[in-house]
């Protein structure tokens, strides 16, 4: 039928709108980014995740406190040996041994996991026949990815410097190398840039794991293949014959950070690593989409 304006209506009792839609049907309603928080922290490979990072200082606290006995070299100024000079000192340690694999394994999970799950779990075709847009079910779940990543990241040097406070006290930090002391309010706002930085170069371990999770069934084929590229790009790093070609590779400025609590920093290295890790991540995540759009969804 039309009205006196000659716009189509929908037919009594529940037809199809002129649009061909179902009458009330909004493609920008469907999935809705808290019903995908709520679902994705229901997992148990998210609790455990989580519990894991913020278990993990009070681990190494105890372990600090286990081995304060055990010899080492009065003067050695390694980032292990100044972990229990104070919050800060403890945090960066904390940091540097983790951001190399385990917080690689956290991003990877939750970005590898989530569209690569609901495949497994033959749920993915019934979630695009809702029907949601094919674009918006990536998004959503790309941005609850990212932001359980970054609270991954976020997560572990802050309760690292709860825990270093606790059980070292909050003290000025010592710089590895040169053993030189800086005052503890003017490294703070530092670190807050090194934990921003220790995110950011996590983007290409995401954006693959999310190309591999649309591409594939499996999602520990997904997390696996993120985390191999890190291992494949650790050990390319060692080879110094590749020359400055290195410099190219994801993970080559992983460690810029360290240059940010040095007494005078220099934010060179991170600069180039942030250009690096976003080009990268921003073609595996435009790669991602493309895939997806002309996938065939019939598991």
């Amino acid at each position: 039928m039309s009205d006196a304006n000659g716009s189509s209506t929908a037919v009594a009792g529940g037809g199809i709108a002129a649009s061909g839609s179902a009458p009330g049907y909004a493609p920008g309603r469907t999935l809705p980014l808290a019903v995908e928080i709520v679902r994705q922290f229901k997992r148990r490979r998210t609790l455990a995740m989580f519990g894991l990072l913020l278990a993990l200082p009070w681990i190494l606290v105890i372990a600090f406190k286990v081995g304060a006995g055990s010899s080492q070299p009065a003067n050695s100024l390694r980032i292990s040996d100044l972990a229990t000079e104070g919050a800060l000192n403890f945090a960066a340690f904390a940091l540097s041994v983790s951001v190399g694999f385990l917080l690689v394994v956290a991003v990877a999970l939750f970005c590898g996991d989530t569209v690569a799950s609901e495949a497994s779990w033959s749920s993915l075709r019934y979630l695009l026949a809702a029907p949601i847009p094919r674009d918006r079910l990536l998004r959503q779940k790309l941005i609850v990815a990212m932001g359980y990543s970054a609270a991954a990241v976020i997560c572990l040097p802050l309760m690292a410097l709860l825990a270093g406070t606790l059980a070292f006290g909050w003290n000025d930090v010592r710089v590895p190398g040169t053993g030189e002391t800086i005052a503890a309010l003017e490294v703070l706002p530092r670190f807050g840039v090194v934990v921003g930085y220790a995110l950011v170069s996590q983007f290409v371990v995401a954006a693959l794991a999310f190309l591999l999770s649309v591409s594939t069934d499996s999602p520990l084929g997904a997390v696996g293949g993120a985390v191999g590229l890190v291992i494949v790009s650790n050990i390319l790093q060692a080879v110094e014959a590749l020359g400055s070609l290195r410099e190219f590779l994801p993970t080559f400025w992983n460690t810029a950070w360290l240059d940010a609590l040095a007494p005078q920093p220099e934010y060179g290295g991170m600069i180039k690593g942030v250009a690096i890790s976003v080009t990268y991540s921003a073609i595996l995540v435009a790669f991602a989409f493309h895939r997806f759009r002309r996938k065939d969804v019939v598991s």
